[in-house]
C-alpha cells in the first residue's frame, strides 16, 4: 500500500544555482511526512548528489509549514509502508529506505544544510541532525519523539544526537519524547542559527552559496578532515591533515586560488 502523499508530484524538488543543490521535500499536506515514497525520493537525490560537477554544497529544505513531521502515523495505524510484513520484513525495509538518506547524507563528498522550518519531529527531527549545519526559524520545534509511539529512532538518530548535545543530554531528550524550541536547539548546539520564519530561505541560501564559492577540492577535504577528527587519535588526525595539506599544495586548485587572491588585493 502506498502512502497518502504518493500520489503527489515532485516528493523532492530539485534545483542547482551557484553551486548549491536545493532539495525541497513537498508534501505539505502531511507535514512531509516520511513515507517510503519521500525516503525514496530524497534518497535517490542524495545518492546522486556527489556526481554532480557543479555541486558543492547541498541545502534541504521544505515546503509549507514544517520541515518533517517523521512517520505517517495513520500509515502507521493501518499497518501500511514500512509496517508491512514480519519483524525481519520491516528491518530489510528500513535498511533499503530510511537507511539509505542516513549513508547517503553521511557519504556526501560536500557540505550539507538543513533549512528547518516548523517540527522536525521523530525521523524529521534526525534527518535534520543528519546534515552538517542546521539554520531554523523561530517557528521550528523539534524533537525525539519515538517513545510517545513506543518506538525507538531506527535510522541512526541516537548517534547523531550524542555527538551533537553529549550523552546525558541525549539521553534526556531521548527518555522524555521532550519538544525544544528553535532557542533551545541554539543554546544546546543542535542548530548555528536561528532566524525569523521570512528570513529563513535567504539565510540559509546564502549560508549554503558562501560554502559553495570555496575552491571545492579544498572544501571537500576540510569537511572530510572536521567529520574525521571526531572519531580519530590526535596522531591520525595530524596523519591525514598532512595528506590533505601536501595535495592540496601540490595542486592547481591552490595555485589558482592563490593567484586570484593576490590579483584581488592588488586591485583594492
Amino acid at each position: 500500500m502506498r502512502s497518502d502523499e504518493s500520489a503527489a508530484p515532485g516528493l523532492v524538488q530539485q534545483d542547482i544555482a551557484d553551486g548549491v543543490l536545493v532539495l525541497s521535500m513537498n508534501a505539505p499536506r502531511t507535514g512531509n511526512a516520511m513515507s517510503v515514497d519521500m525516503a525514496q525520493a530524497l534518497a535517490d537525490a542524495l545518492e546522486q548528489a556527489n556526481t554532480l560537477p557543479d555541486v558543492h554544497c547541498v541545502l534541504l529544505r521544505s515546503t509549507g509549514s514544517h520541515f518533517c513531521t517523521g512517520g505517517n502515523v495513520k500509515d502507521m495505524e493501518r499497518g501500511s509502508d514500512l509496517m508491512q510484513g514480519t519483524a525481519l520484513q520491516v528491518r530489510a525495509r528500513l535498511k533499503s529506505t530510511l537507511h539509505r538518506i542516513t549513508l547517503a547524507l553521511q557519504a556526501l563528498q560536500m557540505p550539507s544544510i538543513a533549512a528547518v522550518n516548523g517540527a522536525a519531529v521523530g525521523a524529521g527531527c534526525d534527518l535534520a541532525l543528519m546534515c552538517d549545519l542546521r539554520v531554523a526559524s523561530t517557528r521550528a520545534t523539534f524533537a525525539e519523539s519515538f517513545l510517545r509511539l513506543g518506538l525507538v529512532s531506527g535510522i541512526g538518530g541516537a548517534w547523531f544526537l550524542a555527538r551533537l548535545v553529549g550523552r546525558a543530554k541525549a539521553l534526556e531528550l531521548t527518555l522524555t519524547s521532550e519538544f525544544i524550541d528553535a532557542a533551545t536547539a541554539l543554546q544546546l548546539g543542535l542548530v548555528s542559527r536561528v532566524v525569523a520564519p521570512d528570513a529563513l530561505d535567504e539565510t540559509s541560501t546564502a549560508l549554503a552559496k558562501r560554502i559553495a564559492s570555496n575552491p571545492p577540492q579544498a572544501l571537500r577535504m576540510a569537511k572530510r578532515l572536521v567529520l574525521d577528527a571526531a572519531e580519530s587519535t590526535l596522531p591520525v588526525a595530524l596523519e591525514a591533515a598532512a595528506a590533505m595539506q601536501a595535495i592540496l599544495l601540490c595542486g592547481e586548485e591552490h595555485k589558482t586560488t592563490v593567484r586570484d587572491f593576490l590579483a584581488r588585493r592588488a586591485r583594492d
